[in-house]
């Protein structure tokens, strides 16, 4: 593969998965509208680790407290701010891991990649994301986090299994729903997207395996460092904007993304 099409597929993934408009879409986009094979599983593993790498830097302090309080849960114990922090995400993984086995099993995991689908998500999810953000109430923080959103919130981000959609817009537009502030609302969706993007990795690794792939470890490597670095700046970008600004610019990039490829589909 070419290390252009490396360092733009890092890109790609690294700057989008964390911003409300969709890695998947994005990199869907990349190989149907340009000369671009498919970039193949190890690639997909690649971008996986390297997103996963920074979204655990930047959360490092609320990471290490998961990380404990896991050990409590496993132990029956939820006595812990993190053990409870780390039965959240564990309920909301759920859905999404439930969801992307059907999907995957039923063969509708490849039906749903098209720029038509994406289209539509696209501007469909960036309206949902704007009604979300101007009629949610700022009454609830991080910490307030119950079992209950944490459940909503995990239903909502099985939806991003739709490419276009967006894990992250999806599961900040249902936060802000629930009252949670704008930054809370991004936090909440980032710390979602820790075992969110592992049991994805996991499963890719899985295939992976299958193919016996060995012969692209440089390409891996490479890949993954560059996706680590965009996630981390798109990541310190974007909860800085939310102190200033909302998710209109999002939304008004999605909208006019969504009606080009819908333009483009049925003309």
């Amino acid at each position: 593969m070419l290390l252009f099409q490396l360092i733009l597929l890092a890109l790609i993934q690294g700057l989008t998965e964390f911003l409300p408009i969709s890695s998947s879409g994005h990199l869907i986009l990349l190989s149907e509208l340009s000369e671009f094979k498919d970039q193949g599983l190890a690639i997909d593993i690649a971008v996986h680790v390297g997103t996963l790498c920074a979204v655990v830097l930047f959360f490092w302090a609320d990471f290490k407290l998961i990380c404990s309080g896991t050990g409590r849960l496993v132990c029956g114990k939820v006595d812990t701010r993190g053990a409870f922090l780390a039965l959240c995400l564990g309920i909301a993984t759920v859905p999404i891991v439930i969801f992307g086995i059907i999907l995957q099993a039923t063969g509708w995991i490849y039906h749903v990649r098209s720029i038509a689908v994406i289209g539509w998500t696209m501007l469909i999810f960036g309206i949902f994301l704007y009604w979300a953000d101007q009629t949610g109430n700022e009454e609830r923080t991080a910490k307030q986090w119950r079992l209950i959103d944490a459940t909503i919130m995990g239903f909502w981000q099985a939806v991003a299994l739709i490419p276009g959609t967006s894990r992250s817009g999806i599961t900040i537009s249902a936060a802000r729903r629930l009252g949670y502030t704008r930054r809370d609302s991004a936090a909440l969706a980032m710390l979602m997207s820790i075992p969110a993007i592992l049991a994805s990795g996991v499963a890719l690794s899985f295939e992976l395996i299958k193919q016996n792939r060995g012969d692209v470890a440089v390409e891996v490597l490479l890949v993954a460092i560059f996706a680590f670095f965009a996630a981390l700046l798109s990541l310190g970008v974007m909860m800085r904007l939310l102190e200033r600004f909302s998710y209109t610019p999002y939304v008004i990039y999605r909208v006019i993304l969504g009606v080009a490829l819908l333009v483009y589909t049925y003309s």
